[in-house]
C-alpha cells in the first residue's frame, strides 16, 4: 500500500514539469518601498503544494518572498495549523492565497495577524458557522467530478474522471501523473464548522476558472459576489493555480500592491 507521505514526494515532482514551462518571466519587479514583500500558498485536496510552482516561480522573479504550505489535509484544524506555523515565518504583511479546499483554509486561517489581504483561487469561501459542505447547497456539482471514499472517510477523485473532472487542460500524461499521485482528504472536513472568517474583515480578489468542472459556475461566482471579491475570470480546469501561474500571480501581486497601501 502506498503511503500517504509517498503520495505527496510523488505529485512534489509531478507538477514541477506542468508549471515551469508556463512561469512568467520578466515581470515587473516590485518596489523597494513595498510594504507587503511576503506571499503565502495553500494547496486544496487532491494535490499538495507542488502545484504552485510556476506561481512562485512568476512571483519569486518579481522579488516576492513566496512560501508554499504542505496541508495534511487530514482535518481543517490541522490545515490550518499547517498554515498559521507559516504565517508565523513571514517577517512582515503577506497576502495568502488557497486553491480549492484550501480557500477554506485560508478563510479560517486569514484572521493571523501577519495576513493583509486574501486571493481565492477557484476557492471555497465559507462564512464563520457554516461548514465547508453546506456551500454546496442549492449548486449542482458537475457530472465529471466524482468522489470515491475509501472506508476510513478519505476521498480521492475517480481515476477515470480524473482529467475531464480536474485537470482537462493538461496533457493526458500530466493529468495521468496527477491523478497517480493524488493526495486523499479526509471528507468529515466537509463538515468542521469555521470559527472565523477572514474575508468579512480582509479584502479578497478571486480567480474563476470557467472551465472548472470541479464548482457549479453559479456557485464560483455567487461565493466570490458574497465576500466582495474582485473577480478574474480565466478559461482553464479545476487545476488553474498550476496550468495558468501568470494570471494567477498577477491577481496576487495586484492583492499585494493594493493591500500594500493599507498596511502602511
Amino acid at each position: 500500500m502506498v503511503s500517504k507521505t509517498s503520495n505527496i514526494l510523488a505529485a512534489t515532482a509531478a507538477v514541477a514539469v506542468i508549471a515551469t514551462a508556463s512561469a512568467s518571466h520578466g515581470a515587473e519587479k516590485i518596489p523597494d518601498t513595498q510594504a507587503i514583500k511576503n506571499v503565502v500558498l495553500v494547496h486544496g485536496a487532491f494535490a499538495d503544494g507542488s502545484g504552485w510552482r510556476g506561481v512562485y516561480e512568476d512571483l519569486t522573479a518579481r522579488g516576492y518572498r513566496v512560501s508554499i504550505v504542505q496541508n495534511p489535509l487530514t482535518s481543517l484544524a490541522d490545515d490550518v495549523a499547517a498554515t498559521k506555523r507559516t504565517l508565523d515565518r513571514q517577517e512582515g504583511p503577506a497576502v495568502l492565497v488557497g486553491h480549492s479546499w484550501g480557500g477554506t483554509v485560508i478563510t479560517e486561517a486569514g484572521i493571523h495577524h501577519n495576513v493583509e489581504s486574501l486571493v481565492y483561487v477557484s476557492a471555497l469561501s465559507p462564512d464563520a458557522g457554516q461548514t465547508t459542505g453546506q456551500l454546496y447547497e442549492g449548486y449542482q456539482t458537475p457530472p465529471e467530478f466524482v468522489i470515491e471514499t475509501t472506508p476510513d472517510g478519505y476521498g480521492f477523485i475517480s481515476p477515470d474522471k480524473f482529467k475531464i473532472g480536474f485537470a482537462n487542460d493538461t496533457t493526458d500524461a500530466d493529468a495521468a501523473f496527477m491523478r497517480d499521485s493524488q493526495v486523499p482528504v479526509n471528507m468529515s472536513a466537509f463538515g468542521t464548522k469555521l470559527e472565523h472568517a477572514a474575508w468579512r474583515s480582509k479584502p479578497s480578489w478571486a480567480v474563476i476558472a470557467t472551465d472548472d468542472k470541479a464548482f457549479d459556475q453559479r456557485m464560483l461566482q455567487d461565493m466570490a459576489k458574497r465576500i466582495g471579491a474582485k473577480v478574474t475570470e480565466v478559461a482553464a480546469s479545476h487545476a488553474v493555480f498550476m496550468t495558468q501561474p501568470k494570471v494567477v500571480a498577477d491577481v496576487i501581486d495586484e492583492a499585494a500592491r493594493k493591500g500594500a497601501v493599507a498596511a502602511r
